[in-house]
């Protein structure tokens, strides 16, 4: 598989909602004629960070608006050196607020000099028939980027 067909789905999920995120998001990735390598961060090597293109984080907003510290803020920052020119997307859900701890990864991940993707795709609470929809088309349009 070439490096440019392989797109990295990495998540982490609290309840279930950024993980069907995830999937949906994978799913818009493969309609798009791209390859989807959908893995939770708790299983993912860090190792082969640098072959994948692009990659799609997921997160959702926990305490206070921030990425969760336990396993998903480690591998970020375990993999912060590996994102200078790498097309990255964003993800997640919330709970509450507007969604600033998205614009606050965003700035991250910009300053890392990623390539960054629209805007990162936030949905509050499980993903409905129509945040599903939204995400398979925020995979489609990622791989076409």
């Amino acid at each position: 598989m070439e490096l440019v067909d392989k797109i990295g789905v990495i998540y982490w999920s609290y309840k279930e909602s950024t993980e069907i995120m995830a999937e949906k998001i994978s799913n818009g990735i493969d309609e798009a004629g791209a390859k989807a390598i959908l893995v939770n961060v708790v299983d993912f090597d860090i190792n082969t960070i640098d072959s994948y293109y692009k990659i799609a984080l997921g997160c959702p907003a926990m305490e206070g608006e921030a990425l969760e510290r336990n396993e998903f803020e480690p591998f970020f920052k375990a993999i912060s050196g590996h994102l200078n020119g790498k097309k990255v997307a964003l993800f997640g859900s919330h709970g509450w607020g507007e969604g600033e701890w998205m614009h606050v990864w965003e700035n991250q991940v910009k300053d890392l000099g990623a390539l960054l993707f629209d805007h990162g795709l936030t949905i509050l609470g499980e993903p409905d028939k129509a945040g599903r929809r939204r995400c398979v088309e925020f995979g489609k349009a990622f791989a076409e980027f």
